[in-house]
């Protein structure tokens, strides 16, 4: 997963208490819309041969964190549950 970044964004108090209500009234997440309009602007500005290299090495480093995971074999598995067992006697 690529490393995610914050953004602050400032509004008037009761502008922002206004849109929580009536987002609530309709059981609209703020974050969610916030996150969408995000996406959307990203794609609106970002030209797409950019979104397409910077997907790219996001899955690059998704399968490169799969591949650091070692997967444990039944036997190790097994092995580790009879020390625990045998510890605890």
């Amino acid at each position: 997963m690529m490393k995610k970044d914050t953004i602050s964004i400032s509004l008037e108090a009761e502008k922002l208490r206004a849109i929580k209500k009536y987002m609530e009234k309709k059981e609209a997440d703020l974050q969610k819309e916030m996150t969408d309009q995000l996406q959307k602007l990203y794609e609106k500005y970002v030209p797409a041969n950019v979104r397409e290299y910077i997907d790219e090495r996001e899955e690059e480093e998704n399968d490169a964190e799969k591949a650091k995971k070692p997967v444990k074999k039944s036997s190790e598995i097994k092995g580790s549950n009879l020390t625990r067992a045998a510890l605890e006697e």
